[in-house]
């Protein structure tokens, strides 16, 4: 029972990755695991990020366009020249702390709310991916930059080899822990989600730290759009689903959407088992509404749960 009450999203990961391994051998192997995970990487990665946000009393709506916009970004940049690789990271780096400052200082300085703050940044990225493409991207990633999503490690002890997107999802989620769990940082980011005024009285830089949650959270869509550009190319609608199902796996996971409560723990485990969910699903041959209509109903069943947790 300690373990459901820490982890919610647990025993739900443990039962669907038994029903993926049911449906399809695979899943019971290294290689079908590693797979696994290299594709639900970027959901997991902005779920880490998401959470920041969700636990200090936010919404991020943004992330999925940002997300958008770095792979147009990168393309738009490199033209399929592997010796811009360098520069065209660095310049989504950049993009996405200017984004998550700009979100972060108009809900503390202008008080828009967050979710229609980001839901205005949600509109401007993706118009700006729109007009920077023309509508069509005519550009490809370079082989170097697909090498994040597609590239594998190769002859490691045990595993044989591993996805770089693998290697980088296991980083940013211990940086991710580390930053919430093992830091005054993450310490306030709790306070102020679960009492603001009571955090600001104690002393708790409300506006910076949740500025913060915003640059964090934009730091991993762009991580997040880089993984997803590299394993599945250019498109201009690339990020659309992720922020929703990003703010259902936190929810799985048992951060609660009035903020305050919450784990990166929880957050990866609930963002590993939505995507297990819909790779079940894939496996039954269930078609794209019925994964839509799923993911609304987890979504209120988690939030429901959590709440009476």
């Amino acid at each position: 029972m300690r373990v459901l009450r820490a982890n919610p999203a647990l025993p739900l990961l443990i039962v669907i990755l038994c029903a993926m391994a049911y449906l399809s051998p695979l899943y019971s192997t290294m290689p079908g695991i590693l797979g696994f995970l290299q594709r639900s990487a970027p959901l997991v990665i902005l779920t880490c990020g998401t959470s920041f946000v969700l636990i200090s009393g936010g919404f991020d709506l943004s992330a999925g366009s940002l997300m958008t916009l770095v792979v147009i970004a990168c393309a738009m940049i490199t033209q399929g020249d592997p010796s811009s690789t360098a520069f065209a990271v660095a310049a989504v780096v950049a993009i996405g702390i200017v984004v998550g400052l700009a979100n972060g200082l108009v809900v503390t300085r202008l008080k828009v709310p967050s979710i229609i703050a980001t839901l205005g940044s949600l509109l401007s990225l993706k118009g700006l991916a729109m007009i920077w493409s023309g509508g069509a991207p005519s550009s490809s990633l370079p082989d170097n930059l697909r090498f994040l999503g597609r590239g594998r490690i190769q002859d490691l002890v045990l595993l044989g080899n591993i996805p770089v997107a693998v290697v980088v999802l296991i980083v940013v989620v211990l940086l991710a822990y580390w930053l919430m769990h093992r830091t005054n940082f993450g310490r306030m980011v709790l306070m102020l989600g679960d009492n603001p005024k009571a955090a600001a009285l104690a002393g708790v830089p409300t506006r910076t730290i949740r500025i913060g949650c915003f640059v964090v959270s934009a730091l991993t869509a762009v991580i997040a759009g880089l993984l997803l550009g590299g394993y599945s190319g250019v498109s201009v609608d690339v990020g659309a689903d992720y922020p929703l199902q990003a703010i259902a796996a936190a929810v799985i996971g048992g951060v609660t959407l009035l903020g305050g409560r919450g784990t990166i723990a929880g957050a990866v485990c609930g963002a590993l088992a939505l995507y297990a969910i819909f790779t079940v699903l894939n496996l039954l041959g269930m078609p794209q509404p019925v994964r839509l209509t799923v993911q609304g109903m987890i979504l209120i069943a988690a939030a429901s749960f959590t709440e009476r947790r």
